[in-house]
């Protein structure tokens, strides 16, 4: 099945539009870009294939046939099997909050409704909200009201297809904040729902939602058992 897919790429910033160019031209345009700084030892960086300090990180929709063409590309136009060009990773999407949502993330990429998969053996989900800058605090509100403990705030830029970007009547390219919800699947779609009713595209807070599969966790089980016990 030709499953969606979150693309996150990691590489020195001078590399940024190298990589970005690279992207968009295999069709793949929608893009959430973070600053970030290393704290590896050289030694540890090399074996990553990484170099200095200075990080980019970018998040990327993706099908899973797309990003095999950019896995070629990337091995023999940016020779990412070389130490010191970067690290790129897919991670499969289980869900999207909504359906005007659900068309912008898949716009361009030929993916038919339905191939998201619902990850029922996870028992979290990661919900990766991408909302306009400084609303983090309502998206955050409307996370809590759904059953959300909280959140973590990332800041980036965004930059999308302009048809796509039609869908939303309005343009990616000014500042975004990721906000990431660990959250217990049970949960997953009632928090999802509450940020698209009370943080959404109707509001200034313009949020798009979505969920990855959590296989493993660490911190949470006290949470868990303290709720199981109110109950």
């Amino acid at each position: 099945m030709n499953s969606l897919q979150m693309m996150i790429s990691i590489m020195d910033r001078e590399r940024l539009p190298s990589f970005v160019s690279l992207y968009r031209s295999m069709n793949c345009t929608l893009h959430i870009v973070a600053l970030g700084q290393g704290t590896a030892s050289n030694e540890v960086l090399g074996y990553l294939g990484l170099s200095g300090s200075e990080k980019a990180v970018v998040f990327s929709v993706v099908t899973e046939e797309i990003f095999k063409g950019i896995r070629k590309e990337l091995q023999q136009k940016m020779r990412i099997d070389v130490p010191g060009t970067g690290i790129v990773f897919t991670i499969p999407i289980s869900s999207i909050g909504g359906i005007r949502e659900y068309r912008y993330l898949t716009d361009g990429l030929g993916f038919e409704k339905g191939e998201v998969s619902e990850m029922k053996e996870t028992k979290h989900e990661l919900i990766v909200v991408i909302n306009n800058q400084g609303y983090s605090g309502m998206v955050i509100d409307a996370a809590k009201e759904g059953g959300a403990g909280g959140g973590t705030v990332i800041h980036a830029q965004g930059s999308g297809r302009k048809e796509a970007e039609k869908l939303l009547g309005f343009s990616l390219a000014s500042g975004r904040e990721m906000l990431f919800i660990v959250a217990p699947t049970g949960k997953k779609n009632s928090i999802m729902e509450s940020v698209m009713k009370k943080a959404g595209l109707e509001t200034p807070a313009k949020a798009i939602s979505f969920s990855l599969p959590v296989t493993s966790t660490a911190g949470l089980r006290l949470v868990e058992e303290e709720e199981t016990d109110a109950g």
